[in-house]
């Protein structure tokens, strides 16, 4: 359905721009802002590589093994149906760590496969668990100590201190996280 409201916008956007004599700039404009897409997505590349590198390292070196214990009497807590030293909770922990160092996409791998184990554990057909729809919150609304992606976003367009909305970023995704989880465990 987007596709189609996307599709009209540009068809009614070029026909405007012909009809009001601003074919030049339509054209300029389309120019630019293909410039502008292509120099953003290599730089979102090169971060999104970069981490999800750092994160299979620090994967194969038990960094977020580590991570997963200091957070697993949390997570333990949150997730009561899934057993301690399974694959399942081992994926949950990485993907909370990735996500608290706002790696965003890099995430999504450990995600993918939380879900996966989660879904081993207990899913039936298409019917999600309550444990798979409390990671989805927590992965939605994740607590992000340092949003790394949108600090390359800020800087690629020119702010010169990236990082100032912190205190911003910390207490609204705590607001989100803790509102999603409320309820989450409310309507269970």
């Amino acid at each position: 359905m987007l596709n189609y409201i996307f599709g009209g916008m540009i068809v009614l956007s070029v026909i405007c721009a012909i009809a009001t004599g601003n074919g030049e700039s339509l054209a300029d404009g389309i120019i630019s802002g293909a410039k502008s897409s292509v120099e953003l997505l290599v730089t979102m590349s090169g971060m999104m590589l970069l981490w999800s590198g750092i994160m299979e390292i620090a994967s194969r070196g038990g960094f977020t093994a580590v991570i997963s214990r200091l957070l697993s009497p949390l997570l333990m807590r949150l997730f009561r149906n899934v057993p301690k030293d399974s694959k399942a909770m081992n994926c949950i922990g990485m993907n909370v760590s990735a996500n608290l160092l706002g790696l965003g996409n890099a995430a999504t791998p450990f995600g993918l496969s939380a879900m996966g184990e989660l879904k081993k554990l207990g899913g039936e057909g298409d019917t999600a668990t309550d444990d798979m729809v409390t990671f989805v919150v927590m992965n939605t609304a994740s607590i992000q100590l340092m949003p790394t992606m949108v600090g390359v976003l800020r800087q690629s367009c020119g702010s010169a201190q990236p990082f100032d909305i912190l205190p911003c970023v910390w207490i609204s995704s705590a607001a989100a996280l803790t509102v999603g989880l409320v309820i989450a465990k409310v309507l269970r």
